[in-house]
């Protein structure tokens, strides 16, 4: 018998959390969700299980009992958070593989909070040189999740890693939120998609106010 993975998601009741978990409900995993938003994540376990009867799935308080549980951790927090977070949950994620979502974007949309080569997944695989961290869903909307496919073709989401397996479970977790899993290359690659959705946003602010 298949042992189901069990996936962290961190920061659940904001947007792209949120995205992240429904998607993931329709695969064969054990899902845990934490956030300081108590009512939106209860919310969303309720959607979530109106909409998926069998899924698997439960709402953790504690960070760090979470990610002692889960396999992989997904860190759906903003940038300026994602450093507070790994602080907290250092202890528990030896060999483990924690997803950076993150986007180290200025308040002003105009430029990259992080220094000229390195990234925000660099970042944090320093801050937790014990676990396997992987870049992924930092190139995809919140909204796109409910239209992954168009004209027939589903929409790509870039991966970045070093570990073979951890790309491999990331891999897994995209195919099932219902993107085209495409992985761009090692961990510094990281750079290059942080990069590319600071252009992506500018773009969207530009035809706003056209």
């Amino acid at each position: 018998m298949n042992t189901k993975q069990v996936v962290a998601v961190v920061g659940a009741s904001g947007n792209m959390g949120s995205a992240i978990a429904k998607g993931l409900s329709k695969g064969n995993y054990r899902i845990l969700l934490r956030s300081s938003k108590t009512n939106a994540t209860k919310s969303l376990l309720d959607e979530i299980k109106r909409n998926h009867l069998a899924a698997d799935i439960e709402i953790l308080d504690d960070d760090i009992e979470l990610c002692w549980e889960a396999d992989i951790i997904i860190l759906a927090v903003p940038y300026t958070a994602e450093k507070q977070v790994a602080e907290r949950i250092k202890s528990v994620v030896n060999q483990k593989v924690v997803i950076s979502i993150s986007n180290p974007i200025n308040d002003a949309s105009d430029g990259l909070l992080t220094e000229p080569g390195t990234s925000a997944a660099e970042e944090l695989q320093q801050q937790l040189p014990n676990a396997k961290v992987v870049k992924a869903f930092n190139t995809v909307f919140a909204s796109d999740f409910d239209q992954s496919v168009i004209q027939g073709q589903r929409l790509d989401c870039f991966i970045a890693g070093d570990d073979e397996d951890a790309l491999e479970a990331a891999y897994d977790l995209v195919k099932t939120t219902g993107f085209n899993p495409v992985i761009a290359g090692d961990l510094s690659t990281s750079r290059t998609l942080e990069s590319m959705q600071l252009l992506l946003i500018q773009l969207v602010i530009q035809g706003k106010n056209d």
